[in-house]
């Protein structure tokens, strides 16, 4: 597995409430701040684009540039992080109804824009599948935790 292939993570939950409860959850860009362990703070610079503001114990703490490039209402919400025509990663929610609730799948894809993984991936090229594994594993963790934390709060809201 390579950075250059664009590698995907997604994990996905059946939540007991209708999707525009989780429509709701999904489409604020605040949202995920609530249980990631990574991104610590949200905050909008125009009707279209979004600073992150992340922590991890390895790198310190960085922000980054994100541009919706989907916003389907009840259904999809995706933006990318940095450069929009070659961003370091893709990001979507999608929501679709289902046995009686809602389908909610979170997805990622690496690159294909440099990202902060490519000065260790340039400084130990014999270890890239590694890195980029475990990075994935941190992703599927954090998408977990977020997804869930959507649920409950969905169930909760208007299950």
């Amino acid at each position: 597995m390579r950075y250059a292939d664009g590698p995907t993570v997604e994990v996905q939950t059946l939540v007991a409430a209708p999707p525009a409860v989780v429509w709701a959850l999904v489409s604020d860009v605040t949202t995920p701040v609530e249980f990631s362990a990574e991104l610590q703070e949200v905050r909008w610079l125009d009707e279209r684009r979004f600073v992150g503001r992340n922590s991890h114990p390895a790198v310190g703490e960085w922000e980054t540039t994100c541009t919706v490039v989907e916003a389907e209402p009840g259904r999809a919400f995706g933006w990318v992080v940095g450069d929009p025509e070659r961003p370091a990663a893709a990001w979507r929610f999608t929501v679709e109804p289902a046995d009686g609730g809602t389908l909610l799948r979170q997805w990622m894809r690496m690159g294909p824009g440099r990202s902060g993984l490519t000065p260790a991936i340039e400084a130990h090229p014999d270890k890239e599948e590694r890195i980029v594994a475990r990075r994935l594993a941190e992703h599927r963790e954090n998408m977990e935790r977020t997804v869930d934390g959507i649920r409950r709060r969905a169930e909760a809201a208007g299950g």
